[in-house]
């Protein structure tokens, strides 16, 4: 992916031009979302809206303007069509039984004398099959929040094992629209950015899983606590043919991502596994995969929280994400066309010296975006294409920056009460993030790992090492996209 050369004669607006519509956007946003409890997409538009009109009056031409918003469209078509796949997958899946029996596996787990590391090991298992923090936690977290209760565990302990779970796998699932949004806004293949989360994800979690231990080691047990998840096991098993056959969906992903081909192949070989198990193990016809792929799968067991975990994908249900993309995309774009965000990097950037800093600096952006523009896509957008220039100069792979931004933008996300993701935890498992935070060891630990790593100079990939790098040049010929 190339980054549009900003046009020479549009001057860089002082620092508090800029700030007109990121003041704009927090006012729009608070009072869409937190009075109306509408969703953020009209604010954003409005935003765009306000932000050009901003930068037209300080002298930008409109073609200038319109250039970055295209532009800034153009940067996640690749994973706008991912995306698209995905919903088809996510269905797929569901009435195949594939995410079932992942579900089953991952409720295999849960012992009642390690319940807070089961309950993190579980949401994983579930989030990463789903790809969708908010349905993991809406569905399995709202029971295993009945099943803390009934071990006498602390409500906010129970909780943030829950959220750091739910957003492993919203980090690190490649059906996650942020996994897809982080790698298409810095130009990075969409499994070479998670491979590169490794780095921080990976000590982070087995960290999280040891305090999960330590902490809820002692704690009350009983057996019958255990018994909402062994209803939901019964049920599964009554619905579904369950079959170890079903780890094939998942298996030809992760063999075409070892194999280093891209996302859409991956997934649409899945999609195809996915159909033909459906039709040969759960006797479904061509007329349901057809009808599913567009508008997702409808559970039927008479089991609420059954029914409401296994309902979901479809195409149809992607574009409320997808146009989301679009009007966040789209701001962004005018604002580095207009050159507001070059200059808010540049009072950013005039106290970095060190790749620490960079990486530090980019971690706090994140946080900040989640908080005075609250919701988690533009907490990945716009740092994504504020520092880019900064890691390039730096001789940084785009993938630092990609993994960067996700290990503070998406996990940051739900510790915030206002943004779309912590309003979402809080009145799913009712409790306040702010009383989960100091619980939600995965999310907390992470953005630290990616500033002491920076500072200790691990896990940094330079360009010149990267064999898979291309020079500018040839990026803007490439067909392939960003992912």
């Amino acid at each position: 992916m190339s980054t549009p050369r900003n046009d020479p004669l549009i001057p860089v607006p002082p620092l508090w031009i800029p700030l007109i519509p990121i003041a704009f956007l927090l006012a729009s946003m608070g009072i869409t979302i937190l009075v109306f409890g509408k969703d953020p997409h009209i604010p954003l538009a409005l935003t765009a809206i306000v932000t050009a009109l901003v930068a037209r009056l300080n002298g930008a031409p409109w073609s200038a303007l319109e250039k970055g918003m295209l532009h800034g469209i153009a940067v996640g078509t690749k994973a706008i069509i991912i995306l698209m796949v995905i919903g088809m997958l996510i269905a797929v899946w569901m009435i195949a039984g594939v995410v079932p029996y992942l579900i089953s596996l991952g409720l295999e787990l849960l012992n009642p004398k390690v319940f807070l590391p089961a309950t993190c090991v579980i949401c994983t298992v579930i989030s990463l099959s789903t790809g969708s923090s908010w349905t993991t936690a809406s569905t399995v977290g709202v029971a295993l929040m009945g099943v803390g209760n009934g071990l006498a565990m602390p409500p906010a302990m129970v909780a943030g094992a829950i959220v750091s779970g739910a957003y492993f796998g919203d980090k690190m699932s490649p059906l996650s629209d942020s996994t897809n949004l982080a790698p298409a806004v810095t130009g990075v293949e969409l499994f070479d950015h998670i491979r590169h989360m490794a780095y921080t994800t990976a000590p982070a979690f087995l960290l999280s899983l040891i305090l999960y231990s330590i902490i809820g080691y002692s704690a009350s047990q009983s057996d019958v606590s255990t018994m909402e998840v062994q209803e939901m096991q019964t049920v599964l098993s009554s619905q579904f043919h369950l079959s170890p056959l079903l780890l094939l969906p998942p298996v030809v992903v992760i063999v075409m991502s070892i194999m280093r081909l891209s996302a859409l192949p991956a997934l649409a070989a899945a999609v195809g596994a996915g159909a033909i198990i459906a039709i040969a193990l759960q006797k479904a016809d061509i007329a349901d995969l057809v009808n599913v792929m567009h508008y997702g799968y409808e559970s039927s067991t008479g089991e609420t929280s059954i029914d409401e975990l296994l309902s979901g994908g479809g195409l149809d249900k992607m574009m409320w994400t997808v146009s989301l993309i679009l009007c966040a995309l789209s701001l962004g774009g005018i604002m580095e066309g207009s050159r507001m965000l070059e200059s808010v990097a540049a009072a950013i950037l005039k106290g970095v010296h060190s790749t620490g800093a960079l990486v530090t600096a980019t971690v706090g952006t994140c946080f900040a975006t989640n908080i005075v523009a609250p919701d988690q896509y533009l907490s990945i957008i716009v740092p994504g294409r504020m520092y880019s220039e900064a890691y390039q100069r730096r001789k940084l792979h785009p993938k630092n920056l990609s993994r960067t931004v996700e290990d503070a933008g998406t996990l940051s996300s739900p510790l915030v009460p206002w943004n779309t993701c912590g309003a979402t935890m809080m009145s799913v498992l009712l409790v306040n993030p702010f009383a989960y935070l100091p619980y939600a060891f995965f999310n907390l630990l992470t953005p630290l790992f990616a500033v002491l790593w920076a500072y200790l100079n691990i896990g940094q990939a330079p360009v010149e090492t990267d064999a898979k790098a291309t020079p500018p040049s040839a990026k803007k010929t490439n067909t392939d996209g960003c992912l």
